[in-house]
């Protein structure tokens, strides 16, 4: 299955999910990256003041061998924190990044490509025509990279070479979204069958190992692979909600799903979406159709976080930033941060400070 995201720009007054450059090949991996044609753009959050952003357009294209575009109209206004200071995305094409950077952020990509692609393989021919099964199995995935991070990340505070708990109430946020959405999966009979069980807790097992290795070496790498699989799980709710709509909409949302997306307490539901301000999403569930729109929505959410996250420091929780006039007025509520990025880098500052 090739799969690939495009969408419409960004604009200061415009939030998107946008230009996924990264083309999965049936027999092959390859990797086209450009300054002006990024996966996700992540609005920092640097204070209070918040801007309504109009209705916007999401473009995303399932390609396969005779497969036209699919449009998404998003449903749902994205408000945002304005930045006191923009946060630069990383571009290969500045004279501050050396080639060899640039030559190990494309090889890092090819790499993590070709893995998802491997991925992506399996899925399609085991479950081309079992759809809950195969959303059970990718939920059960998808959700293992936020506790590998959450476990280096631990480490590297146990050492003192980390302190941002940004990261890991963020990472959390995510893991805990991540579980509703398998639960809901659960609810609409997915692990309903042994195997699929089976090979999703070991692919999962797997995948964890893989992502703590990933994330000690290189966090933009783990990333950015955390990133092509959530871009995947965006692009497989968005054709099932434009081949199933219509059916979705007779069917009954699940419990779960009601109660997560429509319950008192939606903390956790704001702080993973780290591009918007609290409290500026809040979903109505009616029917299957709803569940299923929200899902997508999420993973895109997921999406721009990891995208973020591949500049170093540049995330923030959404939460974090009602405190911020408190560390700056008070010096007892600044909490120092270092931070360093991957194993070779922290035990370089360990040894020099």
């Amino acid at each position: 299955m090739a799969a690939m995201v495009a969408s419409s720009g960004i604009s200061s007054g415009t939030l998107t999910i946008s230009r996924p450059l990264v083309t999965l090949r049936r027999f092959r991996a390859a990797v086209s990256y450009s300054s002006s044609h990024r996966l996700l753009h992540h609005v920092p959050i640097s204070s209070r003041r918040l801007l309504f952003r109009n209705i916007h357009r999401v473009q995303a294209t399932i390609l396969q061998d005779d497969e036209e575009k699919v449009v998404v109209e998003e449903s749902f206004k994205a408000e945002t924190f304005t930045g006191k200071v923009p946060i630069e995305e990383p571009n290969m094409s500045s004279a501050s990044t050396s080639a060899f950077e640039s030559w190990i952020i494309k090889l890092e990509q090819g790499v993590n490509v070709f893995l998802t692609d491997s991925v992506i393989k399996i899925l399609d021919t085991l479950y081309r025509d079992r759809t809950y099964a195969r959303f059970f199995v990718l939920e059960t995935i998808a959700r293992v990279p936020y506790f590998a991070f959450m476990s280096v990340l631990h480490m590297y505070e146990t050492f003192g070479w980390w302190r941002r708990a940004d990261y890991l109430k963020v990472h959390f946020a995510e893991s805990w979204n991540e579980m509703h959405h398998l639960l809901i999966m659960e609810e609409l009979g997915g692990n309903s069958w042994w195997f699929d069980r089976f090979l999703a807790q070991h692919i999962a097992t797997f995948y964890y190992f893989m992502t703590v290795f990933l994330y000690i070496v290189s966090p933009r790498m783990a990333y950015h692979f955390s990133e092509c699989v959530e871009s995947h799980a965006f692009e497989t709710y968005d054709k099932f909600l434009k081949a199933s709509g219509e059916e979705l909409k007779n069917m009954p949302a699940p419990d779960i799903a009601v109660k997560y997306y429509t319950g008192s307490d939606l903390y956790l539901f704001d702080e993973f979406q780290t591009s918007r301000a609290p409290n500026t999403r809040r979903p109505v569930i009616e029917n299957l159709y709803d569940v299923f729109v929200n899902i997508r929505d999420d993973e895109a959410e997921h999406c721009k976080t990891m995208r973020a996250c591949q500049t170093l420091g540049s995330l923030r929780s959404p939460h974090s930033i009602l405190e911020d006039d408190c560390a700056e007025e008070e010096s007892g509520c600044v909490v120092p941060e270092a931070h360093c990025e991957g194993i070779v880098d922290c035990i370089k500052k360990s040894i020099t400070n």
